[in-house]
C-alpha cells in the first residue's frame, strides 16, 4: 500500500507525524517514534518566554547595581519550568538529525515580533528540515481591532520568511472573523503550510488556594471535527500544504482528514495516552482500511471530500448546521 505524502516540500513515507509534545524532549523517544513509524517529527517547542528570559537575565547581570530591579525577573517563567534553553534546543536539533533518517521539524512558540527571526535562522543552521511557527496569542485588549491582530500574524510570518530559506508552517487558532482570508494572507506572506488548529488550554480555579491554575486535557476524537471542516474549505483555495492536528486518534480519523484535504495528520494526545508504539497500530489500521475499500494510495484520498469536490458544498457551511439541528432534535425526540 502506497502511504506516501508530501508536506512542506518533504517527501514522507506516511501521513503520520507526531506533533510538538513532551515526547520529543528525549532523544531516545525521538528514535522510538521513528522506529514505530513516524514519517517526520515536530520537536517540542522553544518558547519565546525563554528567549526573553535569557536576554533579560543577561542584561540584569550586566547592569546589576545600576538601574536594574531583580523582581522584574519574576514576570517570566522560571528556567526550570521550561524543557530546554535556546542553546540546548539547537543541540537537540543537531542530535536528532544525527540519530534519525526522517525529517526533523523545529517548533517556535510565541506571540510577538522580535526574537523569532534570530532563532529561526539559528534553527535552520542547526539542521532542521522545516519550522513550525506556533503563534499562541490570546488578544484581550478591547481596543485592539481585528485588522491589528491579523497584521501581527502577517508581520511575524513576513519577518521569518526574510530570515530563513527552509520551509515553514504556521500553527493557527480558529478564532478569526474570516479564517479563510487570514490563511490566504499568511500564505502570501511566505508560509508554505498551515497547521489546523492550535488548542488553547483553558485555565481553572483552585477553590482552596484561590489561584488560577493551568488545566491541560488530552484531546478526544471529537476535536477532529473543527480542523476537518476548515481543511475541507481551504483545500485548493489556498496555495499551502495543510496539516491536521487535534483529535487524531484512530486510522479512520486519519482517513477523514486526508479526504478533507490534509497532507499530513499530526498526533499527540493518542501517543501520550497509549504510548509511542501506538503509531504502528494506526499505520496498520490505515493500510487495512485502504485495502478493504480498494484504495491503492493515500494520494487517491487527498481532498476527495473537500468543499470544492464534495457533491454538496453547502454541507460545510450554514446548511449543515440547520440540517444537523433538525436531525438531532428528531432523533432525540424519537428515542424518548
Amino acid at each position: 500500500m502506497n502511504l506516501k505524502t508530501e508536506y512542506l516540500g518533504l517527501k514522507l513515507r506516511t501521513p503520520l507525524v507526531p506533533s510538538a509534545s513532551p515526547l520529543s524532549e528525549s532523544l531516545d523517544n525521538i528514535k522510538r517514534m521513528e522506529d514505530a513509524g513516524a514519517s517526520a517529527i515536530v520537536l517540542h517547542s522553544l518558547f519565546e518566554e525563554h528567549l526573553t528570559f535569557e536576554r533579560h537575565q543577561l542584561h540584569h547581570y550586566f547592569t546589576h547595581g545600576a538601574d536594574s530591579y531583580a523582581e522584574a525577573l519574576t514576570y517570566f517563567p522560571e528556567v526550570s519550568t521550561l524543557a530546554v534553553g535556546p542553546e540546548g534546543y539547537l543541540d537537540e536539533i543537531a542530535a536528532a538529525k544525527d540519530a534519525t533518517s526522517i525529517p526533523i521539524i523545529a517548533s517556535l512558540n510565541g506571540s510577538t515580533l522580535g526574537g523569532w527571526t534570530d532563532y529561526a535562522r539559528r534553527i535552520q543552521e542547526a539542521g532542521a528540515d522545516a519550522l513550525e511557527l506556533n503563534i499562541y496569542w490570546i488578544p484581550t485588549d478591547p481596543d485592539l481591532t481585528a485588522p491589528e491582530v491579523e497584521l501581527r500574524y502577517r508581520q511575524i510570518v513576513a519577518q521569518v520568511k526574510q530570515t530563513i530559506s527552509i520551509p515553514f508552517a504556521v500553527k493557527l487558532s480558529p478564532f478569526f472573523s474570516n479564517l479563510a482570508n487570514v490563511a490566504k494572507m499568511l500564505v502570501e506572506a511566505g508560509a508554505k503550510g498551515l497547521v489546523l488548529f492550535n488548542r488553547f488550554y483553558q485555565p481553572d480555579f483552585d477553590l482552596e488556594s484561590l489561584d488560577v491554575t493551568p488545566n491541560i486535557l488530552l484531546s478526544t476524537p471529537m476535536a477532529m471535527r473543527l480542523p476537518l471542516r476548515w481543511i475541507a474549505i481551504l483545500r485548493d483555495r489556498v496555495n499551502a500544504d495543510l496539516a491536521a492536528t487535534s483529535g487524531v486518534h484512530r486510522a479512520t480519523d486519519v482517513v477523514k482528514l486526508l479526504m478533507a484535504g490534509a497532507d499530513v495528520t499530526m498526533l499527540c494526545s493518542v501517543l501520550l495516552r497509549y504510548g509511542i508504539d501506538h503509531l504502528a497500530v494506526i499505520e496498520r489500521d490505515l493500510e487495512e482500511w485502504l485495502e478493504k475499500h480498494e484504495y491503492e494510495s493515500v494520494a487517491q484520498l487527498k481532498g476527495s471530500m473537500s468543499q470544492k469536490k464534495c457533491a454538496d458544498p453547502t454541507a460545510f457551511e450554514r446548511a449543515q448546521y440547520i440540517r444537523g439541528i433538525s436531525t438531532s432534535w428528531r432523533t432525540s425526540s424519537q428515542s424518548r
